[in-house]
């Protein structure tokens, strides 16, 4: 979702995070910033891009993985693992990290739906609820 704000690819995104009320938090993951980073490495051309997503990341907050997100990142690969699903390892990670912290995890990728401990997820490039 970060792409789409940052990027302009969704103008309903970007007005959705700029009408947030007060009270309403808006934060990422430290490990979306650490794919956010990663997508930059690869990219070093890319210097309007990386500026634009600094100053994202820096007007932003970003929340620590910790123990508590660790242990939610435990339960969920076990269950997706035995009931014969699973998430890419940073995705499940990001799933975890909103468990952990009772987050709604704003995302417009389906494959989120797998991971049922989510309070919820929320696709503000459609504007749909997911």
């Amino acid at each position: 979702m970060v792409s789409y704000i940052v990027k302009g690819r969704s103008p309903a995104a970007r007005a959705r995070l700029l009408a947030l009320e007060e009270g309403e938090v808006a934060a990422v993951s430290a490990i979306t910033e650490a794919e956010i980073r990663y997508g930059l490495a690869t990219r070093p051309e890319a210097t309007a891009l990386g500026a634009l997503m600094e100053g994202f990341l820096a007007s932003i907050q970003v929340l620590p993985w910790n123990r508590d997100e660790a242990h939610a990142y435990g339960r969920i690969r076990a269950k997706l693992e035995k009931e014969g699903m699973s998430l890419e390892g940073m995705d499940m990670m990001i799933a975890a990290h909103a468990v952990a912290t009772g987050a709604v995890l704003v995302t417009n990728d389906k494959a989120f739906a797998q991971v049922d401990d989510l309070a919820a997820t929320v696709n503000w490039a459609a504007d749909l609820q997911m």
